[in-house]
């Protein structure tokens, strides 16, 4: 298939955000009539601040002039350990393809895209959270489940900001 695969720049503000959105809808089962705007705006954000300091690298796919998927990659850095020396890591998100679109290929040579270019900034230590959807693909291309992350829940957030 032709497909079009663009790094996103600044002026792919707007269908960033939009698929954002999408992604966040889905991801999480949520109508189109669930309150996104304070999503939408620190989304909106989030891109104009990352693609302008370069943190964060996007990808979107086009059918001609229709746009049907894209993926991102977020950069940042931790303590350095044993196992990364550098700290810099790498997290792959907002990966979407249109559902008319899906198996075709379009989401792993996304991925491939974004993790090459991790890759060539010397970032090896990539992440991402898998919905049941995208597990399958993902390990396709070889992630695996990490065990001992653990993350506190909104409902000990809660006790604790109680007091």
């Amino acid at each position: 298939m032709g497909y079009t695969y663009k790094r996103a720049g600044i002026d792919d503000l707007d269908l960033l955000t939009e698929t954002r959105i999408t992604v966040l809808r889905a991801a999480n089962g949520l109508s189109e009539s669930a309150d996104m705007s304070e999503a939408e705006k620190t989304s909106r954000e989030y891109y104009e601040r990352a693609l302008a300091d370069g943190s964060h690298t996007a990808y979107l796919v086009f059918d001609g002039d229709r746009f049907i998927g894209a993926g991102g990659v977020s950069y940042y850095t931790v303590m350095p350990t044993y196992h990364n020396t550098s700290g810099r890591k790498a997290y792959i998100m907002n990966m979407y393809t249109a559902p008319e679109y899906r198996r075709q290929g379009i989401a792993i040579k996304t991925l491939g895209l974004l993790v090459l270019d991790s890759l060539g900034r010397g970032i090896t230590d990539i992440g991402l959270e898998a919905t049941d959807m995208g597990r399958p693909l993902y390990e396709r291309f070889g992630f695996e489940a990490a065990a001992g992350e653990m993350y506190l829940t909104e409902q000990a957030i809660s006790r604790l900001r109680k007091g």
